[in-house]
């Protein structure tokens, strides 16, 4: 098994997570010129917004660096071709099954690491011909599903044999240490890469996660079966409220339509959506993209050295 370094060509094994809105050209090759793995999230953006940020990014950045595609976007067919064309060195993908994709994205050299939350996902995602999958505990901001990091990891990496990096709730060394021991052979980070100085996010959205405690994070979204972890403030109040009355998922798609723009562009931070994990009480400053990946790799190694005595 190769692993997560070789396989990316990257020097350390942390990859930058997916992030709509937040996760475009400047902070994917920040995180990859410091020695990562960064990724431009496509979210519901058609191909050709796409094609500009690979090109953007390679215009800073000879490091290798990769695309998320959305599956349940309707440009998804169009994105995934213009990775193709684009020869990007890898693609995650979220919300659904890459499978469709598979062979023409391996045919064009490029690497796939399905996210998945489930073991069983895994399985099928190495069976379709995965290079490795990002396990994603609940623990993560933004869409989310309901198995702990520290649980699904391992049961992960027992069911593939293909590499696991691990997501959800990783913000240092010590998670990144953890989650090696749990059978990881790396990490993916997203809400202190938001608190990164090349991330392009109002400055009010990233000062609300660097004042965030422990208990600062809920998940909406429930009882419409997407279930979504952010930062409490008044629109995650109205939400709670509705879903109470059992709100459809109509519904609550028009009251969250265009609130995550609101967050990361606009710096509403009272009505807009402030995705994050429950790591943004470990998140304290910001700092560059490459000090962060610095800094999580020189406390995995203190950590690991404490544990091993």
């Amino acid at each position: 098994m190769k692993d997560v370094t070789s396989l990316l060509n990257i020097k350390y094994p942390v990859m930058q997570g997916a992030m709509a809105w937040v996760s475009e050209h400047r902070l994917a090759a920040a995180v990859s010129n410091g020695g990562g793995l960064g990724i431009i999230a496509s979210g519901s953006a058609d191909a050709d917004f796409v094609r500009g940020q690979i090109r953007q990014a390679r215009a800073l950045t000879d490091k290798p660096f990769g695309v998320n595609i959305m599956l349940m976007s309707p440009f998804a067919d169009d994105v995934a071709q213009a990775c193709i064309d684009e020869r990007v060195s890898m693609v995650t993908t979220g919300a659904g099954n890459p499978g469709k994709y598979m062979e023409a994205l391996k045919a064009a050299g490029v690497i796939v690491i399905p996210v998945v939350a489930s073991a069983a996902l895994a399985k099928r995602m190495e069976r379709s011909g995965a290079d490795a999958v990002v396990a994603e505990g609940s623990e993560a901001g933004g869409h989310i599903g309901e198995i702990t990091t520290m649980n699904l990891i391992p049961q992960v990496a027992d069911a593939v044999e293909i590499p696991v990096i691990a997501a959800g709730g990783i913000a240092d060394g010590r998670g990144a240490a953890a989650a090696f021991i749990l059978g990881a052979k790396g990490v993916q980070v997203g809400t202190r890469f938001v608190c990164s100085e090349e991330a392009v996010v109002a400055q009010a959205y990233k000062e609300r996660i660097i004042a965030a405690a422990d208990t600062d994070t809920v998940v909406t979204g429930r009882s419409t079966g997407h279930p979504v972890r952010v930062l409490r403030n008044k629109l995650t109040r109205e939400i709670l409220a509705k879903e109470k009355e059992d709100i459809s998922l109509e519904e609550f798609e028009e009251i969250m339509s265009g609130t995550l723009r609101k967050a990361v562009v606009e710096g509403d931070v009272d009505f807009g959506s402030l995705m994050a994990g429950q790591s943004a009480g470990l998140v304290k400053r910001i700092q560059p993209a490459a000090e962060i990946i610095e800094d999580i790799m020189k406390g995995m190694q203190a950590a690991i050295r404490s544990a091993t005595g």
